[in-house]
């Protein structure tokens, strides 16, 4: 285990979770955002990423479970992200559509920032957040996030306005 929030448990990812981020990354409504129709062996490259950031820097997108159930509900996490010529650690967060509108995503988020800011000894952590996205832009500015910049960034070949969100360390 990772951390712990009041109802939540985040945990590294293992091959067992394929079938729980299959239903994730398949939802439309959930993916929207990246504008790609994920395919099972899209799955199994995000995972192997996810793997692959777990060695390189000791963190990724984590499997995010409910306490009582131990039921995978989505993903939540920190991962280093390219924005303009640098990089930036950034918190990002995908739910099961049936868990959204529960605080779920905003209970994650906050435990990555501090996760960010405790245990990485970070001194800012982002999230970057495509423009029509506003159920994640109103979780980034809950958890003290302000909007940095605008820019336009491409995922799987769609160009499109996103946000730069961003808090730093009290």
């Amino acid at each position: 285990m990772i951390f712990e929030t009041e109802r939540l448990k985040l945990r590294e990812l293992n091959m067992d979770d394929f079938k729980d981020l299959a239903e994730i990354l398949q939802d439309k409504n959930v993916v929207y955002a990246y504008e790609h129709d994920f395919s099972d062996r899209d799955v199994h490259e995000w995972m192997e990423r996810q793997f692959n950031r777990y060695l390189k820097y000791g963190f990724g997108l984590w499997a995010v479970e409910l306490k009582g159930s131990g039921e995978m509900i989505g993903q939540a996490g920190l991962t280093i992200q390219p924005y303009n010529d640098s990089e930036v650690l950034e918190i990002g967060y995908l739910l099961k559509k049936k868990f959204w509108h529960k605080g779920y995503a905003t209970e994650s988020a906050m435990g990555c920032k501090e996760y960010a800011f405790e245990v990485l000894k970070a001194d800012k952590v982002y999230s970057i957040i495509k423009s029509d996205n506003y159920p994640s832009i109103r979780v980034a500015m809950s958890i003290g996030m302000s909007k940095e910049s605008e820019f336009y960034t491409q995922y799987y070949g769609t160009k499109s306005l996103h946000y730069l969100f961003y808090v730093s360390k009290k």
